[in-house]
């Protein structure tokens, strides 16, 4: 009785019945992944890390400046600046100089000014110093224990002696602004080149991280061939339990069981889809420029892929890869949050 249930069921050819071109495709997607790993970039990519540090010096008209930026990973454009009292209206367009070289990342811009060539010139605050000798006076008139004030202890009060400073010419002002504006491009001008030098390096543990995922895709599938009869063994095995169950089970509802097992234990659309994924990854960081947001959406991809690689597994060795693969794609996941 078991036999006529179970026999049909058990050769390859009546299971492929149940889900045609269950493992079609496979040699093809073998000959894919292989010229995946084989292929190369055709030109440096010009991908930009979010990181960087860059610094530049000036001086002009009796001042000396220096300007130091540095960048970190954002999810958008933030531009902090810290600027010296007197050289606030240089903020607005700082930010817009910012906005304009880069697209993505967190800024500190800090501006330092010192005078160097200009000599320091004082004076006395008369009207103070009358004051405080008035009411020393007024003081000491009522009482005879108060000494005399001295002139060092008179002018030595905050405010008495006080520093001059000349009024800057309109014209030298706003050419030493210019000045300070151009030392900006500088500046941000190296940050780039800073950021483009750790992409590339970036770049290159990009590339490898992708073949490595490559080459576990490529052992998933050939792990995907054996699985017929892993799924041939698990069948057999359920559907004896099913006929010692309930043994006047109809051949169809047989049919129905061995049709989901077949399908749950189908990882060639996962892969497909990952190949898929890579092969885009690949294309937008030899394209290279902004990518990182849609870098970061194809890692939720290639996770999601290999979460149901793993749930789908019909033995250890499938899980395992797909277990590897999780931590690979975790990897180039976290790379890719610093790129631009």
């Amino acid at each position: 009785m078991i036999s006529r249930y179970v026999e049909p069921f058990l050769q390859f050819d009546s299971i492929v019945i149940f889900c045609p071109n269950f493992y079609n495709g496979i040699s093809k997607r073998m000959c894919y992944l292989g010229r995946m790993v084989k292929k190369k970039s055709k030109s440096n990519p010009s991908i930009a890390s979010m990181t960087g540090f860059a610094r530049c010096s000036g001086s002009s008209d009796g001042y000396s400046w220096n300007w130091e930026a540095k960048s970190v990973n954002g999810k958008g454009l933030d531009v902090r600046c810290r600027l010296p009292q007197g050289f606030e209206e240089i903020d607005v367009e700082a930010r817009n100089a910012t906005g304009k070289a880069f697209k993505r990342g967190n800024f500190n811009l800090v501006l330092t000014v010192q005078e160097t060539s200009r000599q320091s010139q004082y004076q006395v605050n008369r009207a103070l110093l009358d004051q405080l000798v008035e009411t020393a006076s007024e003081i000491r008139a009522g009482n005879d224990d108060f000494d005399k004030p001295s002139l060092d202890g008179l002018l030595a009060v905050r405010g008495v002696i006080e520093p001059v400073t000349e009024a800057d010419d309109e014209e030298e002002r706003r050419a030493r602004k210019n000045e300070m504006l151009t030392g900006l491009k500088e500046v941000l001008t190296s940050l780039g080149q800073n950021r483009l030098e750790e992409g590339a390096r970036m770049a290159e543990v990009l590339f490898e991280q992708l073949d490595t995922i490559i080459g576990l895709c490529r052992q998933a599938e050939k792990l995907a061939e054996l699985q017929p009869d892993n799924i041939r063994q698990k069948l057999k095995e359920q559907i004896a339990e099913l006929l010692e169950s309930t043994p006047s089970l109809p051949e169809e509802r047989l049919a129905q069981e061995a049709a989901v097992l077949m399908t749950k234990a189908d990882v060639r659309e996962e892969l497909d889809r990952l190949q898929a994924h890579i092969e885009a990854a690949r294309d937008l960081m030899e394209e290279g420029g902004v990518i990182g947001r849609r870098l970061d959406f194809l890692c939720q991809e290639f996770n999601r892929e290999a979460n149901t690689l793993c749930s789908k597994a019909a033995d250890v060795g499938l899980s395992k890869i797909g277990l590897e693969l999780k931590a690979v794609i975790e990897q180039y996941r976290e790379q890719v949050q610093n790129i631009e």
